[in-house]
């Protein structure tokens, strides 16, 4: 080597030692209560201002407008809404998650999307109150749909970017938790509270907004500018698909999280529907209130109970399995007995299940992700499975209502597809 030769570059640690960049790295430290009440604050919001209209503010606002000679005519208008929302958010939860995953911003990668996706959220809310044509609320349930997928992939993403494995199951706990009460919560604010429907979705998009402040507080780590992968549209639209032969633990709990969410949609989101016209119930709303009541108390006790169990004895396929069963034993029943009591029954069954299999499906999400560098995206690709479902199970139902003129077939899918959620859960391998 002579003197004008360059000097080789000092070596450094071999790459088994090399630790892992700081907003990538693996969490080890147990996230505060502090952090843990903001974060279910945060979600009790979004899950009034999402299933809120699901559950009684958009059926009705359909049924006003249309106004239909046969009932099933409005049920299929509504199926129809959600399946064109699902589209939207099979485009929108990975793609927002990818880019959450590589923004830089000084105040983490995370913060920045929850509040786009709250502040397009709420004011797709106001405007979807508005809206006295069938097109323009479809296009407005699009736009809000939108704005949960943004929100809701960024929040997703904490749980793996800030929470240990072993607390996982009981912060996952409290992001399904307040499903049930915001469901309730905003059932009698809408009710009760507030009648006029269009200052319903005003109510439900200043809580929504209210309610995300505090989680803003908390610290996200920045993203360097040495962890960011290049953005490219290649890039991102490569990154939506994840092979199930290299990660077939990933491909399971999604394919289980298809089938449980689809069982689940069909048990609930049609159930204002099941109660005014199979039931003939003159007071279908209230009856609809005490129903989620129930299915609210079980999901909370499931969620929060059998999610902490689950971290402490190491173990999610058995919970997730079992959640998957009650669900389907749930359908079964509202399908073989259509009466309001054991629709009671069904609801705690199936808040019971329901509330299992959020919390410990999530914790098992996060220990099957494919790449530490793009858990936004793959959890985004994750929660496709229970959006989706979410607006196509209407879709499905209003087919089931139509092909049949009743509710039994709706509920009988709903416990195949339950069941089928059990099945391939069985099939993960890496984790028990």
């Amino acid at each position: 080597m002579t003197s004008l030769d360059p000097a080789p570059p000092a070596p450094g640690p071999p790459a088994s030692d090399r630790q892992p960049l700081a907003a990538l790295a693996e969490p080890v430290r147990r996230v505060s209560a502090g952090w843990i009440g903001a974060f279910a604050t945060a979600w009790l919001g979004v899950w009034m201002a999402q299933l809120t209209p699901v559950q009684l503010l958009l059926p009705a606002q359909i049924d006003a407008v249309l106004h239909p000679e046969d009932w099933v005519d409005s049920v299929v208008a509504f199926g129809a809404i959600s399946g064109v929302a699902a589209v939207a958010t099979i485009i929108a939860y990975p793609l927002t998650g990818a880019l959450s995953d590589r923004t830089t911003s000084r105040f983490g990668r995370r913060r920045p999307w929850i509040v786009i996706g709250a502040l397009v959220f709420a004011l797709s809310l106001v405007a979807l109150g508005l809206q006295t044509e069938i097109w323009a609320i479809g296009a407005a349930w699009v736009a809000a749909s939108v704005g949960f997928c943004i929100m809701t992939a960024a929040l997703t993403a904490t749980i793996s970017d800030q929470v240990p494995v072993n607390q996982r199951g009981f912060v996952s706990g409290w992001m399904s938790a307040p499903q049930a009460v915001g469901i309730i919560v905003g059932l009698l604010l809408v009710t009760e509270l507030v009648t006029d429907q269009s200052l319903g979705y005003v109510l439900l998009a200043v809580i929504l907004l209210l309610l995300a402040v505090p989680f803003l507080f908390r610290h996200d780590q920045p993203l360097a500018a040495a962890e960011r992968s290049r953005v490219t549209a290649k890039g991102i639209l490569a990154g939506f698909w994840i092979s199930p032969r290299k990660h077939p633990d990933f491909g399971w709990t999604l394919l289980s999280r298809v089938f449980v969410s689809v069982g689940n949609a069909l048990g609930t989101s049609l159930l204002l529907y099941f109660l005014m016209f199979q039931l003939d119930d003159p007071h279908a709303e209230d009856d609809l209130i005490v129903l989620t009541l129930i299915y609210m108390v079980f999901v909370i006790l499931a969620s929060l109970l059998l999610g902490r169990l689950s971290d402490r004895l190491g173990r999610r396929k058995a919970f997730v399995f079992l959640a998957s069963g009650l669900q389907g034993i749930a359908a079964l029943l509202l399908a073989v007995f259509p009466d309001l009591t054991v629709a009671m029954v069904a609801a705690g069954i199936l808040g019971l299940g329901y509330g299992c299999f959020l919390s410990v499906d999530q914790a098992l999400a996060t220990q099957v992700l494919p790449d530490a560098a793009s858990r936004g995206k793959d959890l985004g690709i994750m929660n496709i499975a229970t959006a989706v479902p979410q607006a196509v199970g209407p879709l499905i139902g209003a087919a089931a209502v139509v092909a049949t003129g009743s509710f039994v077939l709706v509920f009988v899918l709903g416990a195949i597809f339950a069941f089928a959620g059990a099945l391939a859960v069985s099939r993960v391998r890496s984790v028990r």
